[in-house]
C-alpha cells in the first residue's frame, strides 16, 4: 500500500472507450426527470455481479506486504536496490497461510511488485527480480510458493501489482511502459492458477525522462477480464472501491449502490475508480440525496462495494522496531465490527519479517482474534426461532407499489418478530439483507420484549451484506426488528443473536470509531 498523498494524486481515471467503457458503465441510468421514488426503485434494481458477490462472501482477507523493503527497512523503495539484498533465511508460505487462517481470514493478496519495481517472481521482462537474488540460488518464486500454499490451505489467492515502477527505464514513456506492465500482468494471470483479486493503487510519479506516466487502465482491465474473468479488480478498477483511509474506519451508512456522473451517457473523467478519491473526503456516497444530486446532471447507478484496508502494525512492511506495536485485540475487534459488520470487506495487512515468516507477535494476535470471533459467533441464539412479519391492517388494501412508496417515505414501518421460545441472554446482533435483490434498508431499530412492552435496544442505518451491532446484555424471550425506512419492501432480513466472547461487548469499548 502507498501513503495517501501519492495515492490520491492519480485516483481519477481518464475517459474510456470500447471494452473499457463496457467495464466501467454497468448499472442503470438516472435522469434529471426521475422522481425520488423512481430513483429509489432504480437503486434497488442495481445488484452485484457474480464476482462481486463471491468477493463479498469472503468478508475478511489478508494483505501481505513483502519484498525489497523488508530488507532495507523502508516503506517505499527507490528502485536502485541491489537484488542481492533480498534473501529470506526461512521463507515459509505455508506458515503465512496457517497464521492468517487462524484469524478466520479467507483470502490472501501478496505484493508481487511494489513501487521499487522488484518482482517476487522471476519475470522475463526485468532483471530486477528474485531470479537475481541469492534466495533459493536464484531459482525461487515467492508468488508461486504463496499461490500453492493458498490452494493447499483453502484460501483465495490475489495479487497486488504496483503500476508505479521506480526501477523500470520505460516508466514515463507511456505506450512503452504500458506494454511492459501488461506483459508482467499476463505472467501473473497465466502462471499461478486461479487469481481471485487483482489489486491496484493509483500511485504515480515521474519517470527517468521527467514525465508522468499515463496508465492504460482500459488495457489492464481488459486483460484481466480475458485471462481471469472471475477476478475482481479492486481500488483502481470497476469492481471494488477503496474506503478512503488506511486506519480501518468506514462510514456509519456504507452503501454499495453508488451514483456515478456521466455526460451524454459516456464515461466522465471521474470514472468509477475515481470514487476511491471521493471516498477520502466524502461522508455520503450513496444516500438518496447523493443520488438525486448526480441525477440532476445525468448519471448511472453502479454496484461498487467498499474494502477497508489497514495494517496490523503501524507500517505496511516489516520493521523490527514495530514488534511491540502490533494492534491490540480490542483494536482489531473494533476494526472488524466496523468493516465486516458495516457492509464492507476487511483487508488486514500482515507483513512477514526478514526470515520470510510472519512474526510470533503477529501470529499470536491473529490467533487471539480468530479464537474470539469463533467463540462469539459459534452459537446463533436465534437459530430455530419462530419469525413473523407485521404490517398495519390498514395497509391490506394497498398495492405493493404503494406500500413501497410509504416505506420509502418513512410513513410506514415494517416489523419482524422473533420468538426465541425461551429466555436468551445476548449482546450482539447481526442483520443481513439478500443483496442479490439489491440493498434496500435505510434505517432500522431492534427491540426486546420486557414482559409487558417492547423496549428499543439499538438502531442503525444501512444494512447491506452485513450489519453487526453490539449493546449491553439483554435477556428476553422475543426480539423485534423494525424497518424504519427502506427503498422498497425489504426481503425478509436474516437476524442472528450472539453472546460476545471478548469481554468487551458494550458500545464504546472498541478502539475504533467510524469516519465521515
Amino acid at each position: 500500500m502507498t501513503a495517501l498523498p501519492v495515492l490520491l494524486c492519480a485516483l481519477f481515471l481518464p475517459p474510456l472507450s470500447g471494452q473499457g467503457r463496457e467495464l466501467a458503465t454497468r448499472g442503470l441510468r438516472i435522469l434529471p426527470t426521475d422522481s425520488p421514488q423512481q430513483l429509489a426503485e432504480k437503486a434497488v434494481r442495481v445488484v452485484p455481479s457474480d464476482r462481486q458477490l463471491a468477493w463479498q462472501k469472503l468478508e475478511f482477507q489478508a494483505f501481505v506486504h513483502f519484498g525489497m523493503n523488508t530488507f532495507t527497512d523502508r516503506e517505499w523503495g527507490l528502485g536502485t536496490e541491489d537484488p542481492k539484498l533480498f534473501n529470506p533465511t526461512d521463507f515459509d508460505a505455508d506458515q503465512w497461510v496457517e497464521a492468517v487462517k487462524a484469524a478466520g481470514i479467507r483470502g490472501l493478496i501478496v505484493t508481487a511488485k511494489h513501487h521499487d519495481g522488484f518482482c517476487l517472481w522471476p519475470s522475463r521482462f526485468t532483471e530486477h527480480s528474485v531470479k537475481n537474488s541469492p534466495w533459493r540460488g536464484g531459482k525461487g518464486d515467492v508468488v508461486g510458493e504463496v499461490a500453492r500454499a493458498c490452494r493447499k490451505g483453502g484460501l483465495k489467492f490475489g495479487v497486488y501489482l504496483s503500476p508505479w515502477d521506480r526501477h523500470e527505464p520505460s516508466y514515463g514513456d507511456s505506450p512503452r511502459y504500458n506494454e511492459h506492465f501488461k506483459a508482467q500482468l499476463r505472467e501473473l494471470l497465466t502462471g499461478y492458477g486461479e487469481v481471485s483479486e487483482v489489486w491496484f493503487d493509483g500511485a504515480c510519479g515521474e519517470g527517468p525522462n521527467g514525465r508522468r506516466q499515463v496508465y492504460d487502465w482500459e488495457g489492464y482491465w481488459g486483460l484481466i477480464r480475458e485471462l481471469q474473468p472471475g477476478a475482481v479488480i479492486s481500488i483502481m478498477g470497476p469492481d471494488v472501491r477503496w474506503i478512503g483511509n488506511e486506519a480501518g474506519v468506514n462510514r456509519e451508512s456504507e452503501w454499495s449502490v453508488i451514483p456515478v456522473a456521466r455526460m451524454d451517457d459516456r464515461p466522465a473523467e471521474k470514472d468509477p475508480g475515481g470514487i476511491a478519491g471521493l471516498a477520502a473526503q466524502t461522508a455520503d456516497l450513496g444516500s438518496l440525496a447523493a443520488i438525486e444530486a448526480v441525477a440532476k446532471a445525468g448519471g448511472r447507478l453502479i454496484w461498487y462495494p467498499a474494502q477497508v484496508d489497514v495494517s496490523i502494525r503501524p507500517g505496511w512492511f516489516y520493521h523490527a522496531a514495530e514488534d511491540d506495536k502490533v494492534k491490540s485485540l480490542e483494536h482489531l475487534l473494533g476494526i472488524y465490527d466496523a468493516s465486516v459488520g458495516g457492509n464492507a470487506q476487511l483487508l488486514l495487512n500482515i507483513p512477514p519479517d526478514k526470515r520470510g515468516r510472519i512474526h510470533e507477535n503477529d501470529v499470536r494476535r491473529l490467533k487471539e482474534l480468530g479464537d474470539t470471533l469463533k467463540a462469539t459467533f459459534a452459537v446463533d441464539l436465534a437459530a430455530g426461532a419462530k419469525f413473523s412479519s407485521h404490517l398495519a391492517t390498514w395497509t391490506d388494501g394497498l398495492s405493493d407499489a404503494d406500500r413501497a412508496r410509504l416505506v420509502c417515505e418513512n410513513l410506514l414501518e415494517l416489523s419482524y418478530e422473533c420468538d426465541l421460545r425461551a429466555a436468551e441472554n445476548f449482546d450482539v446482533a447481526v442483520i443481513q439483507e439478500d443483496v442479490r435483490h439489491g440493498q434496500r434498508i435505510e434505517a432500522f431499530a431492534l427491540d426486546a420484549w420486557d414482559g409487558r412492552d417492547w423496549r428499543e435496544i439499538t438502531r442503525g442505518t444501512t444494512v447491506g451484506w452485513k450489519k453487526l451491532l453490539r449493546f449491553g446484555a439483554v435477556e428476553t424471550t422475543k426480539v423485534r426488528l423494525r424497518i424504519l425506512k427502506a427503498r422498497a419492501n425489504p426481503d425478509f432480513p436474516k437476524l442472528g443473536l450472539y453472546l460476545d466472547a471478548s469481554g468487551a461487548s458494550s458500545p464504546g469499548t472498541r478502539g475504533i470509531r467510524r469516519g465521515g
